[in-house]
């Protein structure tokens, strides 16, 4: 009897400690996926969908080249002057405002920001999926960031302007770095774009005529004759108005 009870009170003993175990290792588990979901979701807010799984697989280097893209850059104007009179909270919430607006468009139109510099904001179109209607996405992005631009200022009163610039051409895109990896686009066509934003005329969408090419009738443009471009040829360039 007395062997017989303490064998039922190992297996009990046993049965209990076992249960333990198993719920201990079923909450590691649930937690290690959900720091798992949490470690993807953060990979896609810094990397395109395909690019994230790629780096996943460990492909390398991890590099594309695209014959045709549309590369905007915008950039505030006037903003180095308010930002002097500026808390860091308030100039951190003042750009987190704007640049979550612009965040919501580009997730709409179904662009991929590329980067933010400072006070500039860097997006493309034709990156992913289907190409032929980059130049159409990225005019309509840039008319939405200006209404989306003058609500904001209107909503904070704030002196600000905003240039905003577009070329369309051959980029190579890729993903350097280990740790503090980014993804980020090379080429002329960079280049070009980030002089159609610094050489434009502030509250208004400069486009070069390779991206107002791309662009069907229903976009109206006013020429605004060459421009010198420090690096480049002149080149002749178009105020995007707006769209049918």
């Amino acid at each position: 009897m007395a062997w017989t009870s303490g064998g039922v009170g190992f297996a009990i003993g046993f049965a209990y400690l076992l249960d333990v175990v198993n719920r201990r290792a079923y909450h590691l588990e649930r937690l290690l996926e959900e720091e798992k979901r949490r470690s993807e979701a953060l990979l896609l807010n810094i990397l395109p969908a395909d690019i994230a799984g790629r780096l996943k697989a460990r492909e390398e280097p991890l590099a594309d080249s695209h014959d045709c893209v549309s590369v905007l850059f915008a950039d505030l104007a006037g903003f180095t002057d308010i930002s002097r009179k500026m808390s860091a909270n308030e100039l951190v919430n003042l750009l987190n405002d704007l640049f979550s607006r612009f965040d919501t468009l580009v997730a709409e139109h179904g662009a991929e920001k590329i980067k933010t510099i400072g006070d500039a904001y860097m997006v493309a179109t034709g990156l992913q999926g289907s190409v032929a209607d980059h130049a159409e996405k990225i005019a309509d992005l840039a008319l939405g960031m200006q209404k989306a631009f003058g609500e904001f200022r209107k909503e904070n009163n704030v002196d600000l302007k905003m240039r905003i610039g577009v070329h369309s051409g051959a980029v190579i895109a890729g993903v350097i770095g280990k740790q503090k990896f980014t993804y980020d686009l090379w080429g002329n066509t960079v280049n070009v774009a980030s002089r159609m934003e610094s050489e434009g005329v502030p509250d208004r969408i400069q486009i070069s005529t390779e991206t107002r090419q791309l662009l069907s009738e229903r976009y109206q443009s006013t020429p605004r004759g060459e421009i010198e471009i420090k690096g480049h040829r002149p080149r002749a360039t178009y105020l995007l108005d707006g769209r049918e």
